[in-house]
This record gives C-alpha cells, sequence and structure tokens, in this order.
C-alpha cells in the first residue's frame, strides 16, 4: 500500500478540532489525498515519493497540501457543518437570489499554488511553427 503523507493527528496538532465523525472521514480523506496527489504528479511526469527522498522540508510541506486539501472537503456543506458561500448575488423588486457554494461536492482538490510550491506544475512555454517551409531538397 502506497505511503499515507499525514494521519489524523497531524490534523489535531494543527489546531483544527474534529468530532468523532469527521476523524473517521478524515482518516479516509487522507489516504485519499495522498494518493490523489501522487496521481496529480505522476500526470505531469514527477514521482512524488523520489522527489520527497530524505528531504524532511519538502516532506512537511506535502504534509501541510494533503491536510489543506482534506480540510476543504471535511468543511464543505454536510449535515453538521455551515455551508461557504464562494458567491452571491440578489434581485430587486420581484426579487431574486442565487448562491454558489463552495466545493459543494466534498470533494478533495489541489490549489494550483500548491502544486506550484510542490514544483509539481511547472509554467511552461513552448511554440508552433505554423508556416512550415517547404523542403527545397538543397
Amino acid at each position: 500500500m502506497a505511503e499515507v503523507y499525514a494521519n489524523v493527528s497531524d490534523i489535531t496538532a494543527r489546531g483544527y478540532s474534529l468530532t468523532a465523525q469527521q476523524q473517521e472521514a478524515a482518516e479516509a480523506l487522507l489516504s485519499d489525498a495522498s494518493s490523489r496527489l501522487r496521481v496529480t504528479a505522476r500526470k505531469y511526469g514527477k514521482d512524488l515519493d523520489s522527489m520527497i527522498g530524505d528531504d524532511e522540508d519538502y516532506r512537511q510541506l506535502v504534509k501541510s497540501v494533503v491536510i489543506q486539501a482534506t480540510m476543504r472537503a471535511l468543511s464543505s456543506v454536510g449535515d453538521s457543518s455551515a455551508a461557504a458561500v464562494s458567491q452571491i448575488s440578489q434581485g430587486g423588486l420581484g426579487y431574486s437570489a442565487s448562491m454558489t457554494y463552495l466545493n459543494a461536492g466534498q470533494s478533495l482538490y489541489f490549489l494550483r499554488n500548491e502544486l506550484k510550491d510542490l514544483g509539481i506544475l511547472r509554467q511552461t512555454y513552448g511554440g508552433l511553427e505554423v508556416y512550415h517551409a517547404a523542403d527545397t531538397g538543397d
């Protein structure tokens, strides 16, 4: 089985208090987040486990990213927590209200800046030759 980069005690050590139900969910989410981060790195041609190697600072950064993704999923819309709204629009006379919820599906995701910090996502550049010169046979 692949390495899980963080555990529930790492979450509570950072000042997050979890209910028993959230602790149970966090265990599964931490495992899922670790696997998802590993697969995301592989998609960009990186081997996360070899990048970690013996570098404790990098290991801590990976742990932090996994915990943040897990906490985003745990704090999203659920039975026991308030919904986080990312956008609200309201109307007038006939009154209309519209809200967009942040992470309503309780899915795990990593922010672009987190992937950049880990060195997984890098800015790339390239060119495309639009006009191909005909081979003159010279």
